[in-house]
């Protein structure tokens, strides 16, 4: 089995990748962006890209995986060394462009240097979800409601925005945009009132990869945090698109969905 590097950034995701991957495997960390891995990490930054894959390399790491949340950073100039400057004009353009258009420009870096990048399914797959309500029922309503945000999500997506959307009876309450999947459902707690009827229309969170997504990277994920913030916000329940999310923690997430009546559905693209 050829070693690993993983690419940790914050919250859940790496922390129980690394059940999966055992004890032989590097653990890197962007610098400033600690994960919640409970292992010494390797730090590295964009500014000297170049000396820490060759780090890699005599590490004997062959595939990488990258997971977890990681904010963009400010490029420093006068800390570049002089290979990874000739990389500045892709790194500059990653930055400046889609969450999407970036995270294919580190990969596409990664396969430069010989690395075979993975996704997080590789190691894990039981955390990505099939086909199925994995628990409660969904109403006639949902089903309208999930359709219609499986449409919005798209075209969200085409334009390397956002994975995911509130609806509720058929309308529209919020979009996912950089803040991330937190806030659109602060954002729709706190407006619920502009809903024709909000006691009766509860709606749903839906989440999907952007089309044509390199799934590898940046899946979508829900936990049992997720599922605290969509009961908050009133709504009855959270959809997905099937083998298109990572499912944090499955027996806690599918329990916190039964304790606030919500249901979860991974439901066929």
């Amino acid at each position: 089995m050829s070693r690993i590097a993983l690419i940790a950034g914050a919250g859940a995701l790496p922390r129980l990748l690394v059940e999966g991957l055992g004890q032989d495997f590097v653990l890197a960390e962007l610098e400033g962006q600690p994960s919640d891995v409970a292992k010494e990490a390797l730090k590295f930054r964009f500014e000297r890209l170049v000396p820490f894959l060759d780090h890699l390399l005599t590490e004997g790491v062959e595939r990488v995986v990258m997971a977890g949340a990681m904010r963009r950073p400010r490029l420093d100039p006068e800390l570049f060394d002089a290979r990874t400057a000739a990389l500045v004009p892709r790194l500059l353009a990653a930055m400046q462009g889609g969450d999407d258009a970036a995270l294919r420009t580190m990969i596409s870096l990664f396969e430069e240097w010989g690395f075979e990048v993975v996704g997080p399914d590789s190691i894990a797959p039981q955390m990505v979800p099939g086909e199925g309500v994995l628990t409660g029922a969904v109403t006639p309503q949902d089903a309208t409601d999930a359709e219609y945000a499986a449409r919005i999500v798209a075209a969200l997506g085409a334009q390397d925005l956002g994975q995911g959307a509130v609806v509720a009876a058929g309308l529209c309450l919020a979009l996912e945009s950089l803040p991330g999947t937190d806030a659109m459902l602060e954002f729709a707690r706190q407006h619920r009132g502009v809903l024709p009827e909000p006691a009766r229309a509860r709606g749903l969170l839906y989440k999907a990869p952007k089309p044509g997504q390199d799934r590898r990277v940046d899946l979508p994920a829900i936990g049992p945090e997720t599922v605290a913030r969509a009961a908050t916000a009133g709504l009855a329940g959270i959809v997905w698109e099937a083998g298109g999310l990572i499912l944090l923690d499955r027996a806690a997430t599918i329990a916190a969905a039964e304790a606030s009546g919500l249901f979860l559905w991974s439901r066929a693209p």
